[in-house]
């Protein structure tokens, strides 16, 4: 089947040193960008992250420091990436939850501004785990019928995510689902403006300190102020806001608890 853009989706993994959103690094990023007209290009980087890379990460991924001591740091090749991925839609497999928070940190302390406001970003994890929760190894067996070699190298887990999407379209199209409530639904369609609503939550920042209730308003997701709407704690406990930008939050957290608070001030 072939993908219905409206613009390029861009399939990125990233192999790092370790899972913390705030104090890990990126070491290696592959990209399949994929073009309205089916054609595909295909971008691997390995970045120096300019700290050592842990034995046990290192073990899962393959790449030690000796790979990556000659190579660039992020935000050496941070302007072109960033300029690869204009205008893109991202997709790829838990990206929602790791791969675009990491990737929009790097960015930020690079000092380069990467938005995801605007793009749609797809999720094939999150598919999978509707439809057939599995790892992406048994999806890729599961939806393409092959084994993935090279299993946790960048490269080839984005072009397995790329081939696992297109399956996953051609095995869900049009199927209705009911939902407990009795609601049916088709939520798998090629078109990836309705994939984007499928794959990304309610979080407000991408770690998911503060997410949108059922109003849409935004409510803290952890400590003592969890399900108190951020407006009425930056108004009652405006320290909490110093706290919060002083700690190891993540800059994208920051960045929108500070939005949130101009937009309160402009009330």
């Amino acid at each position: 089947m072939i993908l219905k853009l409206k613009k390029p989706l861009a399939f990125f993994d990233l192999e790092t040193t370790g899972i913390n959103i705030s104090r890990d690094r990126i070491v290696e990023i592959s990209i399949l960008k994929v073009h309205i007209n089916g054609s595909k290009e295909l971008k691997t980087e390995r970045i120096n992250p300019g700290m050592p890379i842990p034995k046990e990460s290192s073990m899962i991924h393959g790449i030690y420091d000796i790979d990556v001591a000659d190579k660039p740091k992020f935000p050496e090749i941070a302007k072109n990436l960033a300029n690869f991925l204009e205008g893109c839609d991202l997709a790829g497999f838990n990206i929602v939850k790791f791969d675009v928070p990491m990737l929009v940190e790097e960015f930020l302390r690079a000092e380069v501004n990467f938005e995801t406001k605007t793009r749609n970003l797809v999720d094939s994890q999150k598919i999978f785990h509707m439809m057939e929760p599995r790892t992406l190894s048994a999806a890729y067996k599961f939806y393409c019928s092959k084994d993935l070699e090279n299993a946790h190298s960048a490269e080839a887990d984005t072009v397995a995510t790329y081939e696992v999407l297109n399956a996953q379209l051609e095995r869900y199209d049009n199927k209705v689902l009911t939902d407990d409530k009795g609601n049916k639904t088709t939520p798998v369609i090629n078109d990836m403006t309705i994939l984007h609503k499928l794959s990304i939550s309610n979080n407000v920042d991408l770690a998911g300190r503060m997410v949108y209730n059922d109003k849409g308003e935004a409510m803290f997701n952890f400590g003592k102020y969890k399900d108190k709407l951020v407006r009425d704690i930056l108004q009652k406990d405006p320290s909490y806001y110093g706290w919060m930008m002083d700690s190891d939050f993540a800059l994208d957290t920051k960045r929108r608890l500070t939005e949130l608070k101009l937009q309160m001030l402009k009330k």
